[in-house]
C-alpha cells in the first residue's frame, strides 16, 4: 500500500540512481483512476470474497515519518487508521508490515542500515504504531524482506540503489536483525495484542549434478542467504563458514547483549519464496554447461557468487514462466523441509507470506483471463506444502503475492503477479472470480501422489523434468 501511488511518478526515472522514496519526493500528480493509494477504499470492497480471511498491508515508514525522528505525517497515519477499520468492517483480519525495504530519506542519508542508530529509530517507530493500532492488528510483520536492503543492496549491489560494498556492507545484516529484536520488544511493551514476527527470503534449490562439490555449493548458497539471517535469529550466533570464519562478527559491529536482543522470541517466521535455483561448483561450470554458453554464464551475478564457492545455472528441460523462473511445483516445500531439518524445534510456526507467480495473463477474444497456469501453480504448490504439514512441519499460513499489482523494485510495473485487478484499472483486465481461492487454487490441497515422498532433507533430490504448467 505504501508504494501504490508511485506509478505515474516513475515514467521518466532512472531507477538505478535512487530509491523509491527519493523518486517520490516531489508531490505526486493529480490522482488518476487506477492508483491504490487514492482508491484503496474501492479496492478493499472488491477484495471481499476474494481474500480468504486476512489482508496484509504495509504501513510505509517513509510516508509516516518523512521529515525526521519524532515527526509524523498525520494524514498518512489517518489513512492507516481508516484502512484498518475498513478491513475489520468487511470481516477481514488486518496484518501490518512495518518495513517494506525502504527507509525514510533522512535515515538513508545518515547511513541507513550501516548506522546502528537506525535500529533504535525503527524500534521507536514500531512502538508508536503499536500504541496507535495495537488493538486492531492481528499480525505484525516487522520487515517484509531482511535481505533486500542489506545483503542484496549494501553487500552484493544487486538491489536498488546497488551500493555493493562487499563485506564492508555486512554490518547492515546485524543492524536489521537488531532492529527486529528491538521492535518486537517495543511492540510487546505497548500491549499490542497481535502475533509478531519477521520475514526471511527463503533460498533453496538443487545441486546441478550428483558431484559432492555441487552439493557443497548448494550448502554454501544456503549459508550466505538463509543461515546468514536465521543463525543469529534462531540460534543466537552469526553464521560461521566451513572455514571457521564469522563474516558478520569479523566486521566488529556486534556488541555485548546484541545477540540476546536478536533472539527475542518470535510468534511466527514469515517466509518469502520466489524460485528454486540449480547450483554448481564453479569448477563444474564446463561440465554442466555447453562450452559455447559456459563463459556467458559468468554474468554479473555469477562473477560475484563464484568468489563464495558456488554458481547458478539454468535447469535442463524445465518449463519456465514468462519471466524465466523455472516451474517446479515442489520447490517451496523442499526448501521448507530443508529449513526444518537445519533448525528443527528452534523454528517458530512458519507462515508463507510472499509467494506467487509472475506471468503474463492473456485475455482471449471473449474477455476471459487465462489464469489456468497460475491456478495449477498454486494447486500443486499447496499440495506439496500439505504433505509437509502431514509430516509434522508447522506451516500456519499461506498468503498469495499479490492481490493487486504493485511497484516491483527492479522491474517497475513490467512484471505482474496480481490475482485480482480492480475494475477501474486501465487497460482493463478481468478480476479473478470471487470464489477463486476457495474453489480454485486451494481446492483439494491434499498431499500429492508423487514418485517420491516429501522428505525432510537439507539437500533435496534433483527435481523431475516438468511436463505440466505448475510451479
Amino acid at each position: 500500500m505504501s508504494d501504490g501511488f508511485l506509478h505515474e511518478s516513475l515514467r521518466c526515472v532512472d531507477w538505478g540512481v535512487a530509491t523509491a522514496d527519493t523518486i517520490a519526493a516531489p508531490p505526486p500528480p493529480a490522482p488518476e483512476r487506477g492508483g491504490h493509494f487514492w482508491q484503496w477504499t474501492d479496492d478493499l470492497r472488491q477484495l471481499t470474497g476474494v481474500v480468504a480471511d486476512t489482508h496484509r498491508m504495509v504501513a510505509g515508514w517513509p510516508q509516516l515519518q518523512p521529515d525526521g525522528a519524532g515527526s509524523w505525517d498525520r494524514d498518512a497515519l489517518d489513512r492507516c487508521d481508516r484502512a484498518l477499520d475498513s478491513l475489520l468492517a468487511h470481516g477481514t483480519r488486518p496484518a501490518l508490515t512495518l518495513l517494506d525495504r525502504s527507509l525514510p530519506p533522512w535515515l538513508d542519508a545518515a547511513g541507513g542500515w550501516l548506522a546502528r542508530d537506525t535500529a533504535e529509530h525503527f524500534a521507536a517507530y514500531a512502538a508508536e504504531l503499536g500504541r496507535r493500532f495495537g488493538d486492531r492488528v492481528e499480525r505484525w510483520i516487522t520487515s517484509t524482506d531482511l535481505a533486500g536492503p542489506t545483503l542484496a543492496d549494501h553487500v552484493a549491489g544487486m538491489y536498488p540503489p546497488n551500493r555493493g560494498a562487499g563485506r564492508a556492507g555486512l554490518p547492515t545484516v546485524h543492524h536489521i536483525l537488531l532492529a527486529n529484536g528491538l521492535a518486537t520488544q517495543a511492540l510487546r511493551a505497548t500491549g499490542a495484542r497481535g502475533r509478531i514476527g519477521t520475514t526471511v527470503t527463503l533460498v533453496g534449490g538443487y545441486p546441478a549434478t550428483d558431484d559432492p562439490y555441487d552439493r557443497l555449493a548448494l550448502e554454501r548458497l544456503e549459508s550466505w542467504t538463509n543461515r546468514l539471517f536465521l543463525d543469529p535469529l534462531l540460534l543466537g550466533e552469526h553464521m560461521v563458514t566451513e572455514d571457521g570464519d564469522s563474516p558478520v562478527e569479523d566486521t566488529g559491529c556486534v556488541r555485548p547483549g546484541d545477540l540476546e536482543t536478536i533472539t527475542t522470541e518470535q510468534d511466527l517466521l514469515g517466509l518469502s519464496w520466489h524460485t528454486p535455483f540449480r547450483v554448481t561448483a564453479p569448477e563444474n561450470l564446463p561440465r554442466v554447461l555447453p562450452t559455447r554458453t559456459c563463459q556467458s554464464a559468468l554474468n554479473a551475478v555469477n562473477r560475484l557468487l563464484v568468489g563464495l564457492g558456488f554458481a547458478i545455472v539454468p535447469f535442463d528441460d524445465v518449463e519456465t514462466t514468462a519471466y524465466g523462473w523455472p516451474i517446479i511445483p515442489e520447490g517451496l516445500a523442499d526448501a521448507v523441509a530443508g529449513l526444518y531439518e537445519l533448525y528443527g524445534d528452534a523454528l517458530p510456526p512458519l507462515s508463507v507470506i510472499d509467494n506467487g507467480m509472475g506471468d503474463l495473463d492473456l485475455i482471449d477474444a471473449t474477455g476471459r483471463c487465462d489464469d489456468d497456469r497460475r491456478r495449477a501453480l498454486l494447486r500443486a504448490r499447496l499440495s506439496w506444502l500439505a504433505g509437509l504439514t502431514a509430516a509434522g512441519v508447522e506451516v500456519c499460513g499461506y498468503e498469495y503475492w499479490s492481490v493487486l499489482d504493485n511497484l516491483e523494485a527492479k522491474f517497475r510495473y513490467t512484471r505482474l503477479y496480481a490475482m485480482a485487478v480492480p475494475d477501474h484499472e486501465a487497460p482493463p483486465r478481468p478480476s479473478m472470480p470471487s470464489d477463486w481461492l476457495q474453489h480454485g487454487a486451494f481446492a483439494g490441497a491434499a498431499a500429492p501422489e508423487a514418485g517420491r515422498a516429501t522428505g525432510l532433507s537439507l539437500v533435496p533430490a534433483a527435481p523431475r523434468a516438468q511436463d505440466s504448467g505448475t510451479s
